[in-house]
């Protein structure tokens, strides 16, 4: 399998890092970043990063074959622009060929609350079958820390993507699990 993982806007950076993290090790993973933030990355990981103002880039074609992208976080300004067509860098090329392609393409818009212009651009992309999931808490894991927090988030983004973890529990399944025996 092989996933985009694109950050976007400033606010919520260490949660695409953690995504990184969490990824199983057979995944191949592409990180698209803004410009702001490439040289920290640079220095601090050891990853193919692309540029963002590259639109000829490998990920910016259908035939490159990427299964799934994640773009978190999503700013209003990305996800206005892939909800409109515009393919301006690679991160809003890559989104707009994943919408082309039928492969899964997953937003988290870190702004709240949401604007109607927003609220109808993610109603627009979700009938194109974008998957819309900003990071929202689900109390029922039980979070002791901010890292169970994102834990539980990333768990249910790679579960929209079908992706395999053991971030956080899911509801009840020990009681399924012990009728079943």
């Amino acid at each position: 399998m092989k996933v985009i993982i694109a950050i976007s806007g400033g606010s919520g950076v260490n949660l695409g890092l953690k995504i990184l993290k969490h990824l199983p090790e057979d995944i191949k993973r592409y990180l698209i970043i803004s410009k702001n933030a490439k040289t920290v990355f640079k220095e601090e990981t050891n990853l193919e990063i692309f540029d963002d103002g590259d639109i000829a880039a490998s990920l910016a074609s259908g035939s490159f074959g990427c299964n799934a992208m994640i773009v978190v976080p999503c700013s209003m300004n990305t996800l206005a622009k892939i909800g409109c067509g515009i393919a301006d860098n690679l991160t809003t090329r890559a989104a707009s060929v994943m919408i082309k392609e039928k492969k899964d393409l997953l937003l988290a818009p870190r702004e709240l609350p949401y604007s109607a212009i927003a609220l109808e651009n993610m109603l627009k992309l979700s009938r194109l079958g974008v998957i819309i999931a900003p990071p929202v808490l689900g109390y029922y894991s039980n979070p002791k820390s901010l890292d169970d927090m994102e834990d539980f988030i990333i768990g249910k983004w790679f579960d929209l993507i079908g992706i395999k973890h053991h971030l956080y529990s899911r509801w009840k399944v020990d009681e399924i699990e012990d009728k079943d025996e």
